[in-house]
């Protein structure tokens, strides 16, 4: 008898559904379990990642400040903030390096731009991009050099004209068979340089040190 009351209860619809919600509670608080042990570890990287790059983007005889935590946040024509890190040295700002993020060929790509008073840019960093392995990836400074062309570049060198890729009319390489990753980065380095410009005064204007 009480196999047969197993059975039909087995066989019941509403057994199913109430199985599989007690699997779906279970996977989803181990999820949720996961993503708060290693939340902590994966910003950590994030951080040290950022700071790492810090030291690509601004050369270490343009500050004697921490490069990291003297930083201001400024409101973008759109409303949103912009974070500049900036560098000193002896007080006076000497450059100043923030993020542009820009849509790739399969997502998100993060860019790290250093730039001095004037608006040359001192070096460039991929922070973070999900771009195809042997194509889109020779932005990453650790697959390719081609980042490293954007050294010295700034709004009139090149001319506006010559912000785009060489297949675009510009005088920046593309990659064979990837042309849309490369774009991205020089448009959004382009706009980088241009958002620089317009909040430069504020950037260079004399400050106590830290964030605000």
């Amino acid at each position: 008898m009480f196999d047969t009351i197993k059975t039909k209860y087995r066989r019941n619809p509403v057994f199913h559904a109430v199985l599989l919600s007690g699997f779906a509670l279970i996977s989803a608080v181990l999820l949720i379990i996961g993503n708060q042990l290693t939340a902590e570890s994966i910003e950590l990287r994030r951080i040290e990642d950022l700071q790492f790059s810090l030291g690509q983007v601004i050369p270490a005889d343009l500050h004697d400040n921490d490069l990291w935590s003297d930083t201001r946040t400024l409101k973008d024509a759109d409303g949103t903030g912009t974070t500049y890190h900036l560098a000193r040295r002896g007080g006076e700002v000497t450059a100043a390096a923030f993020e542009q993020t820009t849509a790739g060929y399969s997502g998100l790509i993060r860019l790290l731009i250093g730039v001095d008073r004037e608006g040359k840019i001192l070096g460039v960093r991929v922070l973070a991009h999900t771009e195809t392995p042997g194509l889109g990836d020779k932005i990453d400074h650790a697959k390719n050099d081609w980042i490293l062309g954007f050294d010295d570049k700034s709004l009139t060198d090149p001319t506006e004209a010559g912000w785009k890729v060489k297949k675009d009319g510009g005088v920046f390489d593309q990659f064979s068979g990837a042309t849309i990753t490369p774009r991205a980065v020089v448009k959004a380095i382009h706009q980088g340089l241009i958002l620089f410009a317009s909040q430069k005064d504020r950037l260079l204007a004399p400050g106590k040190e830290g964030t605000s």
